[in-house]
């Protein structure tokens, strides 16, 4: 027995001997939310000095995406503890099992740590969740301006922290789209927009507080503006399915004026005259036409890596409605408004 045992030691001598590296896990949290951005914390000791640096690979982890290609490191004494930061992306989830190796002139052999279980939590929100969980969101800018006649387009920024901003969606919206998005998980930006019932006076949403445990509510007003074609969230027509009746009306103005021209003989009466012709004139305009070149994408907004919401098939001949820096404004066949860039546009 005693020969046995010593045997084993001696066997076993080599594995501890070539053992410079102890990891385990050091901040775990006891319960995670289906959608939230945590950290994970390793606690590392190497019993030698010369060596540059620790590497980490990840294997056999469940319903989560690991964020960082490098820890955010923090030494205190001897120890080195490195944090990542994880995705939960299912609703149920286990840590990675961590293999670390040394980064030295000499090879050492790795260690792993086995990665554990965690408890998931899935929330049951409300209908106008945004699909975001964050340690914060503000709202930063808005713009409402007219879709169709039966709906506005809202496009927001917002700013968050500790968040997957690219989740958000909303449910009950016509239309809905990610325009733009930039920064990281740790302060990021994004310009979305949304399109909706006319009827609505606000667009109203939540999202889900860390810090506060909470549901934390969002609310944009709902302000329509008819601001010039020079605004780059213009996208609102001009309107000529009246135009035709507006002439008249404006024309038989303008023959009451002259009739009081001849009846009293005052030439005060020639504003009647004046401003109507006028205004005929102005509508009497052809609207200015825009040739669009096959295979030219419909822009929802004038924005780059912005939303197609169209393709042209052949080449169109589409009433222009305004530009903005590198795009032109156009009505689609449809009576909606779209946006293509002056780069697809051909000579007409």
């Amino acid at each position: 027995m005693i020969k046995l045992l010593f045997l084993t030691l001696i066997l076993a001598l080599p594995l501890f001997a070539g053992k410079v590296l102890y990891l385990s896990y050091d901040k775990v949290p006891q319960r995670v939310i289906k959608g939230e951005i945590f950290p994970v914390t390793l606690k590392a000791l190497s019993t030698i000095r010369d060596f540059d640096d620790i590497e980490y690979e990840f294997s056999n982890y469940d319903g989560l995406k690991i964020l960082d290609a490098t820890p955010l490191r923090e030494q205190k004494g001897k120890f080195f503890y490195d944090t990542f930061h994880m995705l939960v992306t299912g609703s149920r989830a286990k840590l990675p099992d961590v293999n670390a190796s040394l980064i030295a002139s000499q090879e050492y052999n790795a260690t792993v740590v086995h990665g554990d279980k965690l408890n998931v939590i899935t929330l049951n929100p409300k209908k106008n969740f945004s699909n975001i969980i964050a340690n914060s969101l503000e709202l930063q800018e808005y713009k409402t301006t007219s879709y169709d006649n039966h709906h506005n387009i809202v496009v927001f920024v917002a700013t968050a922290t500790n968040s997957d901003l690219e989740a958000m969606h909303f449910n009950n919206v016509y239309k809905q789209g990610l325009e733009s998005l930039s920064g990281s998980y740790d302060d990021a930006k994004i310009t979305y927009y949304v399109v909706i019932d006319k009827r609505l006076e606000y667009f109203t949403f939540s999202y889900f507080n860390l810090l506060s445990n909470s549901y934390e509510r969002v609310s944009v007003p709902i302000i329509v503006d008819d601001d010039s074609v020079t605004t780059q969230s213009d996208l609102k027509p001009r309107d000529q399915s009246h135009d035709t009746i507006k002439m008249y009306i404006a024309l038989a103005v303008s023959l009451i004026g002259f009739v009081l021209i001849l009846i009293r003989q005052k030439y005060i009466y020639l504003v009647f005259i004046l401003i109507p012709l006028g205004y005929t004139l102005y509508l009497s305009i052809p609207q200015k036409e825009v040739c669009i070149k096959k295979g030219a994408n419909i822009y929802l907004l004038p924005v780059s890596n912005g939303t197609v919401f169209e393709t042209t098939a052949t080449e169109y001949h589409l009433p222009k409605e305004g530009s903005v820096t590198n795009f032109t404004k156009v009505k689609l066949q449809n009576d909606k408004i779209g946006w293509v860039k002056n780069e697809d546009t051909c000579t007409y």
